[in-house]
C-alpha cells in the first residue's frame, strides 16, 4: 500500500501555507492539480490517484497533489480582474520558484510531469507551456487553455501570458521538442473544441503532441479515471 503524506508548504511568494498530498515513496514526480475549487485531496477522493496506484506502488511515479487558489483568483466573483490575474501570477511564480524546485530536490529529477482534469487541466497545461524547461510530461484531461472569460475587464498583459492558446502561437517550437504532451478529451466532452483548437496550434508549430479522443463518455471522473492509467502506462 502506497504511503500518503500531508504537508503544509509555506510559500514566501504567496505568504501563506499551501497544502500538499504526497503519494508514494519513490518514482518520477507528477504534480497534480484539482478541478475548479477542488480540494488538494480531490484527485484522491474521486479515484484518479487510485487509477494509477499500481504505478505508484511499483515506484514508477510519485504523486504531488497541490492546493490551488481558485477561490482567491479566477473564481473569486467579487474580485477585480486585475486582482485575479495578479494573485494567479503569484501562484505561478510559487510553482516555478518554490514548489517545483522542492519536488526536484525530493525526487532528484531535473524535470517533472504535470496533470489535471477540467480546470486542473488548465493549471497543468499553463504550467507546462509557461515553464517547458521544468516539465517533461503534460497530461491535460478535458482541459481548457484560456482564462479571459474570468477577467473580462482587463487587458493586462499577464492575462496573455496565462492563456496558452494565445501565447503559444508566438513561442519558438524548439523549447517544447523534449516534452510528451497529451491533450485528452472525448466526443461528448464539453471541452473537446478547446482541445481540438489547442492541438491545431501545436500542429501548426511542429510541436509533437498526442491528441486522444475517447468515445461515448462525458466530461466526468469515469472518463479521466479510464484515460489517466493509459497515459501513465505509455510513458512510465
Amino acid at each position: 500500500m502506497a504511503s500518503i503524506q500531508y504537508i503544509q508548504y509555506y510559500s514566501n511568494t504567496l505568504e501563506r501555507n499551501i497544502n500538499l498530498e504526497i503519494t508514494g515513496h519513490w518514482g518520477y514526480p507528477i504534480l497534480m492539480f484539482p478541478s475548479s475549487y477542488g480540494s488538494f485531496t480531490q484527485n484522491n477522493d474521486f479515484g484518479l490517484n487510485g487509477s494509477v496506484m499500481n504505478f505508484v506502488e511499483e515506484g514508477r511515479i510519485k504523486l504531488y497533489n497541490v492546493e490551488t487558489i481558485d477561490g482567491m483568483s479566477f473564481y473569486a466573483e467579487n474580485m477585480s480582474s486585475e486582482t485575479k490575474i495578479h494573485n494567479y501570477e503569484l501562484y505561478m511564480q510559487f510553482l516555478k520558484n518554490e514548489l517545483i524546485p522542492f519536488i526536484q530536490r525530493e525526487c532528484n529529477s531535473h524535470r517533472i510531469g504535470v496533470a489535471g482534469v477540467s480546470f486542473g487541466g488548465y493549471h497543468a497545461g499553463n504550467t507546462a507551456f509557461r515553464f517547458p524547461d521544468l516539465v517533461s510530461h503534460m497530461f491535460t484531461m478535458s482541459g481548457v487553455f484560456n482564462i479571459r472569460n474570468f477577467v473580462p475587464l482587463s487587458d493586462d498583459m499577464r492575462i496573455y501570458y496565462n492563456c496558452p492558446d494565445e501565447f503559444m502561437k508566438n513561442e519558438e517550437s524548439w523549447k517544447f521538442q523534449h516534452m510528451n504532451l497529451v491533450l485528452s478529451t472525448s466526443d461528448w466532452d464539453s471541452c473537446k473544441p478547446k482541445n481540438v483548437h489547442m492541438a491545431g496550434i501545436l500542429e501548426s508549430k511542429g510541436i509533437p503532441y498526442w491528441y486522444d479522443e475517447k468515445k461515448w463518455i462525458d466530461h466526468d471522473w469515469p472518463l479521466w479515471k479510464m484515460a489517466f492509467p493509459e497515459y501513465i502506462g505509455r510513458y512510465f
